[in-house]
């Protein structure tokens, strides 16, 4: 199985990326199966309906959230009516509506369980996601209930993301770490064969501070006086994220960093035909 992933879209620049560069790459590539960070994608905070049907309509598909879920707050109303956008599994039970997992088969019929996951380092307060994810393991786990096990863990701590990866080794095909918006270089397959990568960075315009204009965050860093709103930058965007190759057993045999357009260096997974 071919699977992409997509780090957090921030803001128009991103969408536009995305939208550009996604259904050329669905076909090339010959992907079973992509996801996409969302969160950032209306203005830097949140998503609305118009958006996620838009990622959808491109090749997403599902898109997942993070800290910034329901700052749009039609997602409140719209993530019910939606099951392949996916909020934080973590919240306080009973207290947020969408779904935290869900089980999306792929035009093959193969079954692929995306989970979304907060961490607590630094973060909001959530509930515990390595109890949170035993349990989803055990209700679909790999190889039996799904053929395929994507997590996008959204954290802060780099330690909590490689702990957690660990935790999980051969269990899930994929953690991909969200939030920090800056891509890491230690994408790898763990002993087990659970593909990883700390972050996959954003898809925004990295002439930026984490994807927005520059000025006003320098100025809260050097004043500590908020004077504008932050707004997203709106120069030409990387699209940034991994490319799993998994094996029969859901497990990976190959990952490769995923980086197209906009000022970073270029990456493609080699192990794929591009044009």
């Amino acid at each position: 199985m071919r699977l992409l992933f997509i780090g957090d879209i921030v803001g128009r620049a991103g969408r536009a990326a995305l939208l550009d560069h996604l259904p050329h790459l669905r076909r090339s590539w010959g992907l079973d199966f992509v996801i996409v960070n969302g969160e950032n994608a209306a203005g830097g905070f949140g998503i609305t309906e118009t958006i996620c049907a838009d990622f959808l309509a491109a090749g997403a598909d599902c898109v997942t959230l993070g800290n910034h879920a329901f700052d749009q707050r039609e997602a409140l109303v719209f993530i019910a009516r939606q099951p392949r956008l996916i909020r934080p599994l973590n919240y306080p039970r009973g207290t947020t509506p969408g779904r935290g997992a869900n089980l999306i088969e792929t035009a093959s019929g193969a079954r692929v369980l995306v989970i979304n996951l907060m961490g607590r380092v630094f973060m909001d307060a959530m509930n515990d996601p390595f109890e949170a994810i035993e349990q989803e393991i055990a209700a679909c786990p790999l190889g039996a209930g799904c053929d395929a096990l994507a997590v996008d863990f959204h954290a802060e701590a780099s330690s909590e993301k490689q702990a957690f990866a660990h935790f999980v080794d051969g269990r899930v095909s994929l953690v991909a770490g969200t939030h920090t918006h800056v891509p890491t270089a230690d994408h790898q397959i763990l002993p087990h064969g659970t593909a990883y990568v700390t972050d996959a960075g954003m898809t925004g315009d990295y002439d930026s501070v984490i994807g927005m204009e520059k000025e006003e965050p320098v100025r809260r860093f050097t004043t500590k006086l908020p004077v504008a709103r932050f707004e997203p930058a709106l120069g030409p965007a990387t699209l940034c994220g991994v490319a799993v190759e998994l094996d029969s057993k859901g497990l990976a045999m190959k990952i490769s960093a995923v980086r197209i357009g906009g000022r970073l260096m270029q990456a493609r997974p080699e192990f794929w035909e591009t044009v």
